[in-house]
């Protein structure tokens, strides 16, 4: 995800980064540009089409699918950032999750008793690089090293690995309550926690597995294309040449919407513009280990 100052106007408006949508397009732009040359060549040199000529007529018809392409455009792009948006409260809420856990479990479990909190010390911030890991559809990789407990050899890479952990972890609070070392209505006040760690991981996963339809977001294309293809056929009457530059830049604006829309409706990707749950998950990582320790 990129860092930028909002107020900074020189800098949004004059550089360009590899996620631009003018960089993606530009090929594009210039197929729309040749061939608005070409249509206003052949109806103003070839043809030599009047302004009394129907085709000119066309025009009519873009003005009353304009309103309809800003409706559309509008609904798509508010849509992708409504699955943004809901990504990034999943991950705070992860975040909060974490935290509270392990504050938690800080004032539950003895000073000394190193062994348990090392366990949680471990497995919580687990759950959130194992997450990470999950949506970005990498295989599960879990974070093993000197401080390995007996539980871990039960972990499958093969499996679903937040799902694991959340059991890793539940099992290991219901072993407490049994040995006497939490009560039982302290194991109802962490049990909100540990149930909310595979709420946020269904939530995510419900926004990566439901994409937009194909119907929907096929109609958009189609539609942004044949609008864009027509206007030179209309407009070169009133614009003349001009329009070897005025159609790509209608082209650029619209097709700019819908890319945007399409870079972050999948909000757990690796674009410039996705969340970036890599570096909230490390300071999960930090935070729970300045806690419990």
């Amino acid at each position: 995800m990129i860092v930028y100052n909002p107020k900074d106007w020189f800098h949004a408006t004059f550089t360009l980064h590899r996620s631009d949508t003018i960089r993606k397009l530009f090929p594009l732009l210039l197929v729309m540009a040749l061939y608005s040359w070409g249509i206003a060549y052949w109806e103003l040199e070839y043809l030599k089409l009047s302004e009394r000529s129907w085709v000119k007529n066309i025009t009519i018809l873009h003005n009353l699918l304009g309103f309809v392409m800003s409706i559309l455009l509008v609904f798509r792009t508010n849509t992708a950032y409504d699955r943004w948006w809901e990504a990034r409260r999943q991950w705070g809420a992860l975040t909060n999750c974490s935290r509270n856990l392990a504050i938690k479990l800080n004032g539950f479990l003895a000073p000394q008793d190193q062994a348990n909190r090392d366990f949680y010390e471990k497995t919580i911030p687990m759950y959130a690089h194992t997450l990470f890991e999950h949506l970005r559809s990498n295989e599960t990789r879990f974070m093993l090293d000197e401080k390995a407990h007996p539980e871990f050899d039960q972990l499958d890479k093969q499996r679903h690995g937040p799902n694991q952990l959340a059991a890793l972890m539940y099992n290991r609070t219901n072993r407490l309550y049994k040995e006497g070392i939490l009560t039982g209505d302290q194991l109802i006040v962490v049990n909100n926690e540990l149930s909310a760690l595979t709420d946020i991981c269904g939530a995510c996963e419900r926004i990566k597995n439901t994409p937009i339809p194909w119907s929907y977001s096929s109609f958009i294309k189609k539609f942004i294309i044949t609008y864009v293809l027509t206007l030179p056929l209309g407009y070169v009457f009133s614009m003349g040449y001009f329009v070897i530059a005025a159609v790509p830049f209608v082209f650029y604006v619209m097709a700019s919407l819908e890319i945007i829309a399409e870079s972050i409706e999948d909000p757990f990707g690796e674009d410039p513009d996705d969340l970036p749950i890599d570096k909230i998950a490390e300071n999960i990582r930090k935070h729970v280990q300045e806690i419990i320790r």
